[in-house]
């Protein structure tokens, strides 16, 4: 799955060079996480970079994208080629 931010956001801009992916953005009105280059680290870290800096807890997974940990990996070496 990938990983998504919710409104609690309070834009305090640590988890965007956090991730190694470079999935998360400025939004329109806060942080959001692209989906498409998101691998909640896997490839990179034991755990989603995000999650561990964010300060309010608000980097729950997406439920609108469910991913194996295997497609999380493929995806990963897709996006480092």
């Amino acid at each position: 799955m990938a990983l998504m931010i919710t409104d609690e956001c309070i834009n305090c801009d640590v988890c965007e060079p956090a991730c190694p992916n470079q999935a998360i953005y400025q939004g329109e009105l806060i942080f959001e996480i692209d989906p498409d280059r998101c691998t909640e680290c896997v490839g990179h870290f034991d755990e989603p970079q995000c999650v561990a800096v964010c300060p309010v807890s608000c980097i729950p997974l997406n439920p609108n994208y469910s991913e194996t940990k295997e497609e999380l990996l493929e995806k990963y070496k897709l996006i480092n080629l």
